[in-house]
């Protein structure tokens, strides 16, 4: 496996530079609409006739706005008990989050660099560096990855792969960016129809922009890269249930996703030039 140093070094700075806007990302999501509650069945109505001279006058009890939960549910996935959605601004204010985005931007913008090189697929990924720590951040504190976040990447990742086959002159590259959507985009999709309450529809949003920009650079990053996600998730997800982080039955994906997804772009390369 190749590994090129320069563009390493030069994908960590520049993570550590743009890594300082993740929080701003993060405020600026617009927060979901509520779910609105279901009217209650109208009470039979009373007449003055039906009431009793002895009963007495009882309060007006308001609805109590801190049990109310404005968290809609992602398709699929239940929602947690007794657990409210933190809101985005709350969350980019968090301290040292700033800081925290910054090192890990860096650190995958460093391993990304490093991997493909100064090739024009670096422009795909290192948008992607900032805005995968985004929304790893968003989905590990409100287990939901936000649509209105997921949809514009879809338009700025299939324009730079289009740019970047173009630039290459490789068509074979398009095309199996097109079939990873595909492959990856219908297994998680098939995982989300068969068994809705495992998995958020927001897992398998993200799995399609995920399963482009693998499919592009080959078919070993594409497979590892899946393949690294659920180990990652699995093995994490356990450990970290165990160690009561997280709740074994309920826990967010995204972010294993991406880490699988950082694996497949490192590693995939050597395992393709060890099997060929």
């Amino acid at each position: 496996m190749t590994w090129y140093l320069e563009t390493s070094v030069a994908g960590g700075i520049y993570g550590l530079l743009v890594g300082q806007l993740v929080p701003t990302i993060i405020s600026r999501i617009p927060e979901p609409d509520p779910d609105p509650d279901p009217l209650p069945d109208p009470l039979p109505e009373s007449t003055p006739e039906s009431i009793p001279e002895w009963a007495p006058d009882l309060p007006v009890l308001e609805a109590d706005a801190a049990a109310a939960d404005p968290e809609p549910v992602e398709l699929g996935r239940p929602r947690p008990p007794g657990r409210r959605k933190e809101l985005y601004a709350d969350i980019a204010r968090r301290r040292g989050l700033r800081t925290m985005s910054s090192l890990a931007t860096g650190v995958v913008a460093a391993l990304v660099g490093g991997a493909v090189g100064w090739s024009p697929a670096l422009s795909f990924l290192l948008y992607l560096a900032p805005v995968g720590v985004a929304l790893a951040v968003v989905d590990w504190r409100t287990r939901l990855l936000p649509t209105k976040l997921i949809a514009p990447s879809y338009l700025v990742v299939v324009a730079l792969v289009l740019v970047s086959a173009w630039a290459e002159g490789d068509r074979d590259a398009l095309f199996s960016a097109g079939w990873g959507w595909l492959v990856a985009g219908g297994l998680f999709f098939a995982l989300w129809f068969v068994y809705p309450r495992g998995m958020g529809y927001g897992d398998v949003r993200l799995s399609g922009i995920l399963g482009i920009v693998l499919g592009y650079l080959g078919w070993s990053e594409l497979l590892i890269g899946i393949y690294a996600g659920f180990v990652v998730g699995g093995v994490g997800g356990l450990l970290l249930s165990l160690l009561r982080v997280v709740d074994r039955k309920a826990y967010p994906f995204g972010p294993f996703m991406l880490v699988g997804a950082v694996i497949g772009i490192v590693l995939g390369p050597g395992l393709a030039a060890w099997y060929s």
